[in-house]
């Protein structure tokens, strides 16, 4: 999921065209009678929000608000700010959105506010700064390190849509009948997004979510600022750069998504990292067959998965009260491959022992990681994540509504890979969207930003970083070689990446050159316990632990799916 150097920075050519245009205006000033005078200024339209006195309270909402007791206790206020539904009528309509904020305390040396996404699309970030601020270090003290929960987020004014289930992703199933149930599925949820909150649809963007950044900098009182975005964040990043020229000033862009292929498709072409991941925690596993009794031998692991796969398919398994198909069974591995750690291979080898012994006949509790998968995955607990989610990527992009497109390409990934392909090619409900209320943005050219990625990370791949560094020439990439992860500042425990984005924050300056971390060896000791210790969550993936879990996340079991 960050920051600029701390001159402002616009497209190329932007200074010398300034330049020019001022001068133009002064020729053209002496050729006017001299009565005449400049025109004036046209005024700000947005002027009340840019303007707003924000009311910095307490964070804590009542006596069970985990989230905002963590912020109380890490010296962090409260507020909602104002902004219009619909930036084209600013008269009209307003929502608000959510913040938290951790004041600096070196205010000698303060940099200014460092704004937080923490991806999803529909993440929570309110509840972030303590643990950023944590992984800042000294840094930290000199920044105002801000959460923000997006419009429609968490505490945010809401959208939900009312569906049965907390994510729209499902794997396409083993043939046509199991596709075209998806299909009913997709346009049913669609159809209670327009019945429930069809008013706002057109609203839920990710250029309206930039547009709400930038007031949030003005109400501050601020003239730039500093951004840390992951995954899904780092293309917020993109498009609140290139809408707000010289309004930034550090920029870290962690999980870095290649904006030209940005879409409610995201998730193709990510197949062969995703294997690679699976492949690695069965390695992990294959060690600890003692404890977890999956096969000794990688191969042997990857036929249990295969076997849990093909069980589902027969008949759907039963695991507690839910009952999982091979519509759920992909998702559920597919969900358990974002973390190399060992913590988190824990959860998923768990997970799988569960259903293997399900496969097998035995009556099932499930353990708590797979409980709250499932949980998130087949009833409506969580509808506000995923309605917003599926709002705001269909709102973006229009994609393909031939329902026979989805179909031709989860036939092509199938050969490829029969697990993951027909997840990561199957139809959402944006195949029955209206079509977005205005064009997405074109990212601009160049960027001094800091871009952070793992080589293996399964879900924004490396090859995404990759591409934006190429586009970015001013940028700098960090590398983390090694590494199945997804989100790597703060989050994974590589002390090389952490302290480069600590120095860069702290000094504004990029490093001269790319820069590539190794990765951490993931315990090869046979059958060793999971550390134990709780993971933060960064897209609703959990990560290991630098603080606390993360904010108010409603989930600790990696079942979001997109980023």
């Amino acid at each position: 999921m960050i920051r600029l150097p701390s001159s402002p920075q616009g497209a190329p050519g932007t200074v010398r065209k300034a330049a020019l245009g001022l001068a133009a205006t002064a020729l053209a000033l002496t050729a006017l009678p001299a009565t005449a005078l400049p025109a004036q200024a046209a005024p700000d339209p947005l002027a009340r929000y840019h303007h707003q006195s924000l009311d910095w309270k307490s964070c804590v909402l009542g006596p069970d608000d985990a989230t905002g007791k963590e912020l109380e206790q890490a010296g962090a206020r409260c507020a909602d700010v104002t902004v219009p539904l619909d930036y084209s009528d600013p008269g009209g309509r307003t929502i608000t959105v959510a913040i938290s904020r951790i004041r600096a305390t070196d205010t000698a040396h303060r940099v200014g506010p460092l704004l937080l996404n923490g991806g999803g699309p529909g993440g929570r970030t309110i509840g972030d700064p303590p643990w950023v601020r944590q992984a800042m270090q000294d840094v930290g003290a000199r920044y105002d390190v801000v959460g923000v929960d997006p419009r429609f987020v968490g505490r945010s004014t809401p959208l939900d849509c009312h569906w049965p289930t907390g994510s729209a992703f499902r794997s396409a199933g083993v043939d046509r009948a199991g596709f075209d149930r998806m299909t009913t599925f997709s346009q049913d949820l669609a159809q209670r997004c327009r019945q429930h909150a069809g008013d706002v649809l057109p609203y839920v963007t990710t250029r309206n979510t930039a547009r709400d950044l930038d007031v949030i900098r003005a109400a501050l009182g601020e003239r730039r600022i500093s951004y840390l975005g992951y995954s899904y964040g780092s293309y917020l990043g993109e498009v609140y750069t290139t809408m707000f020229p010289g309004h930034t000033d550090r920029v870290v862009l962690d999980g870095v998504i290649d904006p030209d292929r940005y879409s409610p498709r995201l998730l193709r072409g990510t197949e062969k990292a995703n294997r690679h991941a699976l492949e690695g925690w069965a390695s992990w596993a294959a060690a600890r067959d003692t404890t977890y009794g999956l096969g000794r031998t990688r191969g042997a692991v990857l036929a249990t998965v295969d076997h849990v796969r093909a069980a589902a398919t027969r008949a759907p398994l039963r695991l507690g009260t839910h009952r999982v198909d091979e519509h759920t069974v992909p998702l559920v591995v597919f969900n358990g491959l974002s973390q190399d750690n060992d913590a988190a291979y824990g959860d998923f080898a768990q997970g799988v022992r569960d259903m293997l012994r399900a496969a097998d006949g035995h009556r099932v509790t499930p353990s708590p990681w797979l409980a709250e998968a499932l949980t998130f995955m087949l009833t409506g607990a969580d509808s506000h994540y995923g309605s917003v989610q599926m709002a705001i990527v269909c709102g973006d992009i229009a994609a393909p509504r031939d329902p026979e497109v989805y179909w031709r390409d989860i036939q092509h990934a199938r050969v490829r890979d029969a697990l993951f392909g027909p997840v990561t090619n199957n139809l959402t409900p944006c195949a029955f969207w209206n079509p977005p209320s205005e064009r997405p943005t074109t990212i601009r050219r160049d960027l001094p930003a800091l871009l952070v990625n793992a080589t293996g990370d399964p879900r924004t791949t490396y090859e995404g970083a990759t591409a934006v560094r190429r586009t970015w020439p001013s940028s700098r990439l960090v590398t983390l070689r090694g590494a199945d992860q997804h989100a790597v500042y703060g989050v994974y425990g590589a002390p090389c990446v952490d302290a480069t984005v600590n120095a860069y924050l702290a000094t504004g300056r990029l490093p001269a050159k790319d820069v590539t971390c190794g990765a951490r060896p993931v315990n090869a000791g046979p059958d060793r316990d999971p550390t134990g210790e709780r993971r933060r969550i960064v897209d609703g993936h959990p990560a290991t632990p630098v603080a606390r879990p993360r904010g108010e996340s409603t989930g600790t079991s990696g079942q979001r799916v997109l980023r």
